[in-house]
């Protein structure tokens, strides 16, 4: 049996590690005919939670072998002081946040059996940052998608760096990225020759994909259905274009 059709539970625990640094993902085996295809889905600012798991499901569904990345370790969510200093230093340390999303797409390779042809990566919020950061990394992905992620970097990506085919989609009443730094990005992107799309959605505040965040009462942030349907349509066709080219950039 190849690891892409072994029968394990959705959301089944996966143990990997990022050099000494223990993490627990979270598998998402596919729930229909293989596709294929396989995809690393970084969660937001506390952990993995239900929109993560909610979004692994829709691509197991379509036949993915999704996998839930750990960026904290252990598996467990992050609250308040903890939280915040954990995100500052990914923030500060780009080996450190590139080295821990790496560590997620080698551990999804290693168990879905799935080359890095047909492997993508995308992230919601700071999971978006994330895998922007892999991106900038030069990590031989297909595709990485961000979903109402920062787009600042304290290291910009370098004129042919970025492998991967980039796809963004950001609320344009997003307060944590205001206009400038939608312009540095298509600046960034554009110095480095990378195959990149940008899509703002007008009505859109931060989170605009997370169902449950409106029950945080966070003025900046609010669910936006349409907003969320439009964006992971877009994503799936983005998928579609980028997984499994014959020659990649």
């Amino acid at each position: 049996m190849s690891p892409a059709s072994d029968k394990r539970d959705p959301g089944e625990p996966f143990p990997y590690y990022d050099g000494d640094i223990a993490l627990q993902g979270e598998l998402f085996p596919p729930a229909a005919p293989a596709n294929g295809r396989a995809a690393l889905v970084v969660h937001e600012a506390d952990g993995i939670g239900g929109n993560v798991r909610r979004h692994c499901h829709d691509l197991a569904s379509r036949g993915y072998f999704a996998m839930a990345a750990d960026m904290h370790g252990g598996g467990q969510p992050l609250k308040g002081e903890a939280m915040a200093n954990a995100l500052q230093r990914f923030r500060e340390e780009p080996d450190l946040v590139r080295g821990r999303v790496d560590a997620g797409v080698e551990a999804l390779q290693r168990i879905s059996g799935v080359d890095l042809s047909d492997s993508a990566a995308i992230g919601f919020c700071f999971g978006g940052f994330a895998a922007l950061e892999l991106a900038r990394s030069g990590a031989p992905i297909a595709a990485v998608a961000s979903f109402h992620g920062l787009l600042s970097t304290a290291r910009k990506a370098k004129i042919g760096q970025v492998k991967a085919r980039v796809a963004v989609y950001t609320g344009a009443r997003d307060p944590l990225v205001p206009a400038q730094d939608l312009g540095t990005f298509q600046q960034e992107m554009d110095a480095a020759d990378a195959d990149w799309q940008l899509a703002i959605y007008g009505n859109a505040l931060h989170s605009f994909t997370n169902k449950d965040v409106d029950a945080l009462g966070d003025p900046r942030m609010a669910y936006d259905e349409r907003a969320h349907h439009s964006s992971w349509s877009a994503m799936l066709g983005f998928f579609d274009q980028s997984l499994g080219l014959a020659t990649p950039r």
